[in-house]
């Protein structure tokens, strides 16, 4: 008898999957997420589990387990259930003395890749480091299963549970994000799906299943604005151009290659894109997601997005700002595209039409097709505090999917976060894909101060 009232309790609490959480909830497309929080003070694991049970265990997605056959009609739904908090917390014993922590946060996120999310409990999890690193005093790793909601859902999510360091009570300033693509007449979703060149960053099969490895450089947002302005572009401009301008020196390097006129037309000849996710819902603000955790109210929630396709443009230059030219005529092209509006309805009439396994093949056949996955989200203005730990650098990241690669870029107070995630048995030194991400930037500023383009002003 008690057996049937749980039973009829959890079911008032049941809400069906939409279709972007069954998709990464397939075998072929389990993706995750991780946030690295860089803290600016040791560890204090009781302050954030007291935290955590007044703000994320009150959104109803992170207080649910997935139930795949057993909800509604035997349809996939989540369930409402208790959570306790201490059991989402992982504190790792981690020996003070050890000689290489930044080393060792590596290994141990590249390890966390490959341990499957427990189903038996809401799927998400936070790894409490008590480490200093390069960057941090200790460190945070905020794991969350992507079914769970679309990136910009989450990271509004997570920017809810913090405050403003100079101001307790406030929560963080976020620029609004303009949308760099959009509707229009152009439906090249349809009419552009082809073969990548094949490079060394081209994932190999099972790709998804190698423990990734996660690294990051922190970049200044200044340089960032300084050409910006300088050059009338976006703040997405640069950084892809930035990209493009990384991309073409760790290529170079890896096909070792010189700026000879030969080999500026060898690299030409490369065609690689990314694949990337855009939001189709209209983002919840921060306010609205607090509000729900503190009072228990409802709020927009989702995992509605479509992808395009974006060309990059790899190739030696002499002039760097060539490629941050060429980036601005790029995202032009795509602007008002209709590709993620598309993508996503194709997508839905696959799933209702032919089922679940067909979606999966349909969207990893598209991601095969491409190289890499590359994003940008816009961070709080000013210092955040994650209940009771100022953050140094916030570095969020994705893996799950078929890519060898993953560039995100994350802008945070005065930084920018540059992120990769590789598979090491096609990228062997992410580390260095890196360093010419950060090199690119450099010879893209110089060259802007050089010819007196600059100009600064607010974002």
């Amino acid at each position: 008898m008690g057996g049937e009232k749980n039973k009829a309790r959890e079911t008032v609490g049941e809400e069906p999957l939409s279709p972007c959480s069954r998709l990464f909830n397939s075998p072929d497309f389990n993706c995750a997420i991780i946030v690295i929080m860089g803290c600016k003070v040791k560890g204090n694991p009781p302050a954030i589990i007291d935290g955590l049970k007044h703000t994320l265990v009150n959104h109803p997605r992170f207080s649910s387990i997935l139930e795949m056959n057993n909800g509604k009609k035997g349809k996939p739904s989540w369930v409402r259930t208790e959570v306790r908090v201490e059991d989402h917390v992982i504190v790792p014993d981690i020996d003070p003395n050890i000689e290489s922590p930044d080393q060792y946060l590596e290994d141990y996120i590249s390890k966390l890749t490959t341990v499957p999310m427990d189903f038996s409990k809401p799927l998400w999890e936070i790894h409490l480091l008590c480490l200093k690193t390069s960057n941090a005093e200790s460190i945070g790793l905020l794991k969350i299963h992507h079914s769970l909601g679309d990136g910009m859902s989450l990271m509004s999510l997570f920017l809810a549970c913090t405050r403003k360091t100079s101001d307790p009570e406030a929560l963080p300033t976020v620029s609004v994000q303009k949308k760099q693509f959009g509707p229009s007449s152009n439906t090249g979703f349809f009419n552009k799906i082809w073969w990548d060149t094949e490079t060394p960053l081209l994932a190999k099969p099972g790709t998804e299943l190698v423990p990734k490895r996660f690294v990051h450089r922190i970049i200044s947002f200044d340089d960032v604005k300084l050409v910006k302005n300088a050059m009338k572009l976006t703040v997405n401009d640069v950084l892809l151009g930035v990209t493009q301008a990384g991309l073409s020196r760790y290529l170079s390097r890896r096909y070792d290659q010189e700026a000879t006129p030969k080999s500026k037309e060898s690299m030409r000849k490369f065609r690689l894109r990314s694949a990337i996710m855009i939001n189709l819902r209209p983002n919840t603000g921060i306010e609205a997601l607090a509000d729900m955790m503190a009072k228990k109210s409802k709020c927009r929630w989702g995992n509605l997005f479509g992808y395009i396709l974006l060309p990059f443009s790899v190739g030696l230059e002499t002039d760097p700002l060539e490629y941050v030219r060429r980036a601005k005529v790029t995202v032009d092209r795509k602007k008002h595209s209709l590709e993620a509006v598309f993508s996503m309805a194709f997508f839905k009439l696959i799933l209702k039409v032919l089922g679940l396994k067909a979606s999966v093949v349909l969207v990893r056949k598209v991601i095969h097709n491409t190289t890499l996955t590359f994003s940008n989200v816009v961070g709080p203005k000013e210092e955040i505090t994650f209940h009771g730990h100022p953050l140094s650098y916030i570095a969020p990241s994705v893996f799950g999917h078929p890519h060898a690669l993953t560039v995100h870029f994350q802008s945070y107070e005065k930084k920018v976060i540059i992120s990769v995630t590789a598979d090491p048995t096609v990228i062997p030194d992410p580390h260095k894909m890196c360093d010419d991400f950060v090199e690119s930037l450099k010879l893209i500023k110089s060259s802007v101060l050089e010819r007196g383009l600059y100009e600064m002003e607010e974002v």
